[in-house]
């Protein structure tokens, strides 16, 4: 597979994204030595090719804890990422919001994160990573100007990950607002954190793709997700095609 230095992944719904690269080759996630992705809207494959004046590869589709794997398998994507190359890695996914002024259907930029799983891709030894800038300052400002460039809406929050597969309870819910938590998943997390340890560079964007338990009386699906993810997957294709038409950031 060609060498890239930046890893795109797509998450719930947001596969479509792919489609604006100019594929040169393919590897499925079990080819990449990974387990396969179970779960409706991750194709599970990694994707090389060209985005604008970027060498890129997209995995597309992502492993969670809630189906069985463990810390390390569900970052195994991001060590082949870099293994391929990849300095800086770009996370996607589709997430709850808990901010009345973020609604669904907008973007989230993360400026840090609450790990709510109770593991960590670097357990077995003394890995002790700082976090104190897991999101990239100098990524986070250059695709806040590109989005305002753009006119595309894109809020900045906390996301806080836990492991699912069951939604979030509203009593759980009214505690991560408590916890400083302005959207929730099932993911990144644990991608940022073995990225920094790799010396990745990181920024991470979550679809908000339905409110929280308990904020809007509703019942939450994996069908809305998909159907959210997928009707504001385009706001993303701009941003990023804008950050991938410049040679370097």
């Amino acid at each position: 597979m060609t060498a890239a230095k930046t890893g795109i992944v797509l998450g719930s719904g947001l596969g479509s994204l792919a489609n604006l690269i100019e594929v040169y080759s393919e590897v499925s996630f079990e080819e990449a030595g990974l387990h396969p992705s179970l779960v409706s809207g991750h194709a599970g494959r990694f994707l090389a090719g060209r985005l604008g004046e970027r060498e890129v590869i997209a995995m597309q589709g992502r492993l969670h804890l809630y189906e069985g794997h463990d810390a390390k398998a569900v970052t195994a994507g991001i060590r082949w990422l870099h293994q391929q190359g990849a300095e800086t890695l770009i996370l996607t996914n589709a997430a709850g919001t808990l901010h009345p002024d973020h609604p669904p259907g907008h973007w989230m930029m993360l400026t840090d994160h609450l790990n709510l799983t109770g593991t960590s891709p670097l357990e077995g030894g003394p890995n002790f990573i700082d976090m104190s800038a897991v999101y990239d300052p100098r990524l986070r400002i250059r695709f806040s100007q590109l989005a305002e460039a753009a006119g595309l809406p894109l809020h900045e929050g906390v996301y806080a990950a836990l492991r699912g597969p069951q939604y979030e309870t509203p009593a759980e819910i009214r505690m991560l607002r408590t916890l400083g938590a302005d959207a929730v998943g099932m993911s990144t997390v644990l991608e940022a954190i073995q990225a920094r340890a790799l010396g990745m560079r990181v920024a991470a964007f979550s679809c908000l793709t339905n409110w929280a338990a308990g904020m809007s009386g509703e019942f939450l699906s994996h069908d809305e997700v998909i159907g959210t993810g997928a009707d504001a997957a385009p706001g993303m294709t701009e941003l990023l095609k804008a950050w991938c038409a410049q040679e370097t950031t």
